[in-house]
């Protein structure tokens, strides 16, 4: 009989969590512009919708810590999976209301609903790969999941930017909604092949029980987020930024006792997690930029222009937009207006698309001319692009290396993958000097070329953290271990959040991106001088 190369039920978790990111990505893809538009949305400035913006990611990748804690004792992996993806998908229905309260409701609903599916969904494919003949191609199995994932972050962003530019902006999360939807009754459909793979763990004498962890963990961290929103003045900026930072200090101490209260065996591969969860912070920190700097650039600093054939393509499509320069036209006002309103200002009216901003006045329009856009969520899509480009070039390399014997350990990895994701930050460097400091539109190719570098980083940190997660954890607490990745990665998605919300305190643009490439750079720095302690560890365990 012909040994299988993967398992069978990876094609239903791969197509899930496809259509999962479909609509998880395409909401987050245009929750910024919709928070700043000011026709349809909230007349957010840059700086508030990047607080919020920030806020919600992060702490849609803090729950998956108690969503993998209740699946690996109580819920499983499979119920838990679907009652996630479910609240996702009301989630973002809900979104399509126009009303503040309910934003906020369907946030939650969204930042639940991915505790539970997303931690699990990682660990449910690691345990298909836990038998011995599927074991050797379990990083090749998460890199195949891992396009997957941005085969549906890929394809959402023309959707979305069809849909508001045909309906408007609530048809666009109704349709997020309907993806997540699609992928729970295909996550359904394969249900036979991992029913043996979800298996609740037994607790040892070591584990602490939920209504312990509900005393000293959950109710702690919510009365420390409280008092950090309550506090007189601002520690970290925003009373948001206080508030979740204040929450983490109760999780990262229960993170801690992890190791503490471990046996000898599994003390040291816990410190290894833990040391690359701390190390992975930065990159997070970095690359979650795409939806609120890099978004940013590309709707005020990059030439979205086109014309021709690729014009008509792009208006055929619905993928472009039609705006005019006229400054007798009714004022079409950015978010600053509004601000100037509340505070009593003198209004300054701007007479055309704030597009023209930074086009010299020589080479602006003809009066009453238009001209086509093509629309922002589309750059959403070019990481995305990126990664269904590069993985099976990344999967061939090692498995290249691998029949040599010079495969590098997976901590090596993530290691080169800090350091190739810091040198991506050099390239908008180079996008700011090219555009003389944001005063004239840079090209896509800037965009392009930075989201390339930081995929192959992308492809060496974020699939081979899920899977060494599932080689590391002790058995009793994967899923639990795979919501401290996600930890580590909603830490990161704040972080980003209050960096870009320093964006339009940098009159020099560049160095908002240089202060981006020296923290990237200390964490590459620090998991290198980790890495001997690091692959020891992982040969003792027996895996690569």
């Amino acid at each position: 009989m012909k040994e299988r190369k993967h398992p069978k039920a990876l094609p239903y978790l791969f197509f899930t969590e496809m259509w999962e990111r479909f609509g998880y990505y395409l909401m987050i893809g245009i929750f910024l512009l919709y928070l700043k538009n000011v026709e349809q949305g909230f007349s957010m400035t840059n700086s508030e919708a990047s607080d919020l913006y920030g806020t919600f990611i992060a702490l849609v990748f803090l729950t998956p810590f108690i969503g993998g804690l209740l699946a690996d004792r109580y819920f499983g992996y499979r119920k838990s999976i679907i009652a996630g993806g479910l609240m996702m998908g009301i989630g973002y229905c809900l979104m399509s209301v126009h009303s503040l309260p309910v934003l906020y409701i369907s946030m939650a609903f969204v930042i639940f609903g991915n505790g539970f599916f997303k931690p699990n969904i990682s660990t449910l494919l690691g345990n298909v790969y836990s038998k011995p003949q599927y074991e050797q191609r379990k990083d090749d199995g998460y890199n195949i999941f891992y396009m997957g994932i941005n085969i549906g972050a890929f394809i959402c962003n023309f959707f979305s930017a069809a849909i508001i530019i045909v309906w408007g902006w609530k048809y666009a999360f109704i349709a997020a909604g309907i993806g997540m939807f699609i992928g729970v009754i295909i996550f359904l459909f394969g249900t036979k092949h991992y029913r043996e793979a979800d298996v609740k763990k037994e607790m040892s004498e070591e584990d602490m029980p939920l209504g312990r962890i509900i005393l000293l963990v959950l109710v702690p961290s919510v009365v420390a987020g409280i008092l950090g929103w309550l506090i007189p003045g601002n520690l970290f900026g925003s009373d948001s930024n206080d508030a979740f930072i204040f929450a983490c200090v109760p999780v990262i101490w229960f993170y801690s006792t992890l190791y503490l209260k471990a046996n000898q065996s599994e003390k040291r591969p816990i410190a290894a997690l833990l040391g690359i969860f701390a190390a992975v912070i930065m990159f997070w920190a970095v690359f979650k930029q795409n939806g609120t700097a890099l978004t940013i650039w590309a709707e005020n600093y990059t030439s979205r222009d086109v014309s021709g054939v690729t014009g008509k393509v792009f208006e055929s499509l619905n993928l472009a937009e039609q705006i005019k320069f006229s400054k007798d036209s009714v004022p079409v006002y950015d978010s600053q207006f509004r601000i100037q309103k509340e505070n009593n200002v003198t209004l300054k009216e701007i007479g055309y698309h704030p597009y023209f901003k930074n086009i010299p006045a020589s080479e602006r329009p003809n009066e009453g001319e238009s001209i086509s856009l093509w629309s922002t969520p589309i750059s959403q899509s070019m990481n995305p692009f990126w990664v269904i480009v590069l993985t099976p070039l990344v999967v061939a390399f090692f498995t290249f290396l691998r029949r040599r014997g010079k495969e590098p350990s997976t901590p090596t990895k993530i290691a080169f993958g800090l350091l190739i994701s810091a040198i991506s930050v050099l390239v908008m460097v180079g996008a700011v000097y090219a555009s003389n400091n944001g005063a004239e539109k840079a090209s896509t190719w800037w965009l392009m070329a930075t989201y390339g570098v930081v995929t192959i980083g992308e492809l060496l940190l974020s699939p081979m953290g899920l899977s060494l997660v599932s080689k590391l954890s002790p058995v009793r607490i994967t899923a639990l271990m795979m919501g401290g990745w996600f930890l580590s990665t909603s830490i990161g998605n704040k972080l980003s959040g209050i960096l870009s919300t320093l964006w339009d305190g940098y009159e020099n643009k560049a160095t908002f991106f240089w202060v981006n490439f020296a923290l990237l750079m200390a964490a590459t720095i620090i998991l290198f001088a980790m890495l001997k302690w690091l692959n020891k560890i992982m040969k003792e365990k027996g895996v690569r």
